[in-house]
């Protein structure tokens, strides 16, 4: 089975993955890749509104084949206090 390296970068800390992933084919590492950055999004929700998540995929000749990027662009639309999750919880 081919093995694939997701480098990923959260808008902070970019991670260069050296110990790569074994999968099936091309087009089980692009769905690999894309379901890593939904995740990315939501562990660094708390750290702001407006961040860029991506993930570069390199084959095991250490060759791009796929990259992605997701973008996080939040914003309030009013000018009240936004409400907390736990406030949120007790609706």
């Amino acid at each position: 089975m081919p093995r694939y390296f997701f480098d990923t970068d959260d808008g902070s800390e970019p991670l260069i993955d050296f110990q790569g992933r074994d999968l099936p084919d091309d087009a089980a590492a692009q769905w690999f890749g894309l379901d890593t950055l939904p995740d990315m999004a939501r562990d660094k929700i708390a750290a702001g509104d407006h961040r860029t998540f991506g993930v570069v995929i390199r084959n095991m000749e250490q060759v791009v084949i796929y990259a992605a990027t997701l973008a996080l662009m939040g914003g309030w639309r009013n000018h009240q206090s936004p409400r907390t999750h736990a406030e949120h919880a007790t609706d």
